[in-house]
């Protein structure tokens, strides 16, 4: 039977570990979060047996690294952002089973007695090799320890594991000119022995369970795996020469932990340990469905790397799926922790109390399921008062004001039905089963969209039906549409709840159910009977203004600024010339006449200036940094005497003299005194 048709009798997720060395942000939620808690809550729907399984990744170069940054202790910096990620995913509402982390008793023992299995059955290699050592630290450095020049696109600040200008994976013995990033010296190469995962002789194993079993998978990730299955797998290092992580637990392990790509994974073990004594059916009954919910930047270690361990140790359980996600970017840009370019879910949890939903909706509507997609405050904006708002909010809050005004609250008779009323009801089922078809297919963003087919069934009815004129020659006809809406209603308060878990657990107070409806019954019979009193309600949703967005628009401006001031550096001086070369240019003052933007770019100016020799016309790419309105009469600086060109089919004769200041920020160079136009410079 092929492994997507297997009935299994429970379900195992896990969601990716994050870094207790910073905050969440949107990118995360995105590509992991947000999808693995709609999963589970569906399946809890469905009353499947279901945990979901997540905590702090606490161990590796990335904490030490914010600890010297901060200048505190690895400790007090996982105990920071592990409280601070909690409180912020429960704020949320995303649904945890448990959140634990990996610097917990139960962890280290897990990790120690499987890295112990493996190394007592003879499944990992010793060898000796080369690796950077900082000679006044006196210590080995990891990858992120060592910095340099990209021998690829030239960037200086690479890292010893990849460039993050140009995305090329490194080795540290790529770098051009290394250093170290702790005590700024030339690290020299020295010898040192490691324990290696022999991937290479898992290969055949995992091109059969992956290439001819898991054809299913999506796309992006039964790609990546190819991928790295085509170019032969590698034995890679399972212990790092570090003081912070899990000490290796066998003779010889002195001064060494367990590399975290090989001791995390294993955290989701550890952490079902935590939750149940029963834990080992989860991880090593084959009546088990597992699912690893990931960012794309970890299939090869949830589809190679830690099922190759598991394989190798023997009695786990692979997983049934990892339906990653690709990454989501911040208004055009790629989120950048350490360029704070990112909308951070504790902040966001801060500034819009109340509003988690918007943006639980906004992110799924939006998922970078297959490609790489663009958050931004103005799509936010729009689909929460084009979306939910006008749409789904604008049909509960109708049927109920209007149950309220007609029926005093009361769910008024629905025996004598119109073919338009059946055929209304017969969609709620059509509905859910197609947001359950696209749900178990991990496709959330169809999933979402179809759910949302309630709001638009019932927003149609209601318009075609008009219930607030029938009223007026026919009441007991209104009973019959508001009826219908009601159920309408009701089936949104269950079927959007792995959605909007806040909004429907509102609208079932709304509505004076104590609980969700069972799944299977919604569709197949009455959900809110005649006679049922119905309590007060509200706003479901409230439109989000201008001035709201553009704040958050402005605060990352001025993130931008931050970074360009704090991170200028000049540029290298250009080659010497003589002055005879210099003498050639005829630099003089100038006035701008007038301004007007070129047609069809962005960026082009076209002026007409004053030299005092000449009216002339220039194409200035300034039409980012300055209107056309606002420089007309501004004294300038210009070369007079450059070769005309033809910029956007305009002829231009002159260059304009501006710098660019520490914030991006384009500045014109003028005199300091009030000179007639034309005079030389020099």
């Amino acid at each position: 039977m092929p492994e997507e048709n297997k009935q299994y009798k429970r379900i195992l997720v896990t969601s990716a570990l994050p870094y207790a060395n910073g905050p969440i942000h949107i990118g995360h939620m995105a590509g992991v979060y947000i999808p693995s808690d709609t999963y589970v809550r569906y399946q809890r729907l469905k009353h499947r047996d279901v945990i979901h399984i997540c905590g702090s990744d606490e161990h590796g170069v990335a904490i030490t690294m914010r600890a010297r940054k901060e200048g505190c202790t690895p400790q007090d910096i996982i105990d920071k952002y592990h409280e601070l990620n909690k409180k912020a995913f429960e704020d949320f509402g995303i649904s945890f089973d448990i959140y634990s982390r990996t610097s917990c008793d139960t962890h280290t023992e897990t990790a120690s007695e499987i890295f112990k299995t493996l190394y007592d059955n003879g499944k990992f290699i010793e060898k000796e090799s080369e690796q950077y050592y900082d000679e006044e630290a006196k210590l080995f450095l990891a990858d992120r320890y060592i910095t340099g020049t990209c021998p690829h696109c030239g960037n200086t600040n690479a890292y010893g594991d990849q460039c993050e200008k140009c995305g090329t994976s490194l080795e540290p013995t790529d770098l051009i000119d290394p250093k170290s990033a702790i005590s700024g010296s030339k690290p020299v190469l020295k010898k040192t022995k490691h324990w290696y995962m022999p991937l290479d002789q898992y290969q055949q194993f995992l091109e059969d369970w992956i290439l001819k079993d898991h054809k299913n998978w999506k796309t992006n990730v039964y790609g990546q795996c190819k991928s790295w299955l085509d170019q032969g797998l590698q034995p890679r290092a399972v212990s790092r020469d570090l003081d912070w992580g899990i000490h290796v637990p066998v003779e010889g392990g002195e001064g060494k932990v367990l590399y975290v790509w090989f001791d995390a994974p294993i955290g989701y073990i550890s952490f079902t340990k935590e939750l149940t004594p029963d834990w080992e059916k989860y991880w090593k009954s084959p009546d088990t469905k597992l699912v690893h919910f990931i960012g794309k930047d970890n299939i090869v270690f949830h589809c190679i790397v830690f099922p190759a361990i598991l394989k190798a140790e023997g009695s786990y359980i692979l997983p049934d799926n990892v339906p990653a996600n690709e990454f989501l970017n911040l208004e055009n840009d790629k989120i950048s922790t350490s360029r704070n370019w990112a909308v951070w879910l504790h902040e966001y949890n801060e500034a819009f109390p109340g509003k988690q939903d918007v943006l639980r909706y906004v992110l799924t509507a939006n998922a970078p399921e297959t490609k790489d997609n663009d958050f931004t405050w103005k799509d936010f904006q729009q689909r929460n008062n084009s979306e939910l708002v006008a749409v789904l909010g604008n049909f509960v809050n109708r049927t109920l004001l209007l149950t309220d005004k007609y029926f005093g609250g009361i769910v008024p008779d629905g025996s004598n039905l119109t073919d338009a009323d059946k055929e209304a009801l017969s969609k709620i089922k059509e509905i859910k089963d197609s947001t359950e078809a696209s749900i178990e297919q991990y496709r959330f963003r169809e999933a979402l969209n179809n759910a949302m087919g309630l709001g638009r069934l019932g927003n149609k009815y209601i318009t075609e039906q008009e219930p607030w004129k029938v009223w007026k020659t026919d009441q007991e006809r209104v009973k019959a549409i508001l009826y219908v809406n009601l159920q309408i209603t009701a089936a949104i308060s269950t079927v959007l709840e792995p959605f909007l878990p806040h909004t429907t657990e509102k609208l079932r107070g709304f509505l004076n159910i104590a609980k969700t409806f069972e799944w299977d019954e919604i569709g197949e019979k009455e959900l809110l009977p005649a006679g049922h009193k119905l309590n007060k309600s509200s706003l479901l949703f409230e439109p989000i203004t201008d001035e709201v967005v553009q704040a958050q628009i402005d605060k990352l401006n001025q993130t931008k600024i931050d970074n360009l001031k704090n991170n200028f550096k000049p540029q290298d001086p250009k080659p010497e010339i003589a002055f005879e070369d210099f003498e050639k240019c005829d630099i003089r003052t100038a006035t701008i006449i007038s301004a007007e933007k070129v047609k069809k770019s962005n960026k082009l100016l076209k002026l007409l200036v004053d030299t005092g020799i000449d009216q002339r016309t220039v194409v200035s790419g300034i039409a980012e940094h300055y209107n056309p309105e606002e420089i007309a009469g501004r004294k300038i600086l210009m070369i007079v005497n450059l070769k005309p060109r033809k910029i956007m089919g305009i002829e231009s004769t002159g260059m304009i003299l501006s710098a660019v200041g520490a914030d991006g920020s384009l500045h014109f160079l003028n005199p300091d005194a009030e000179l007639h136009n034309g005079c030389v410079i020099g």
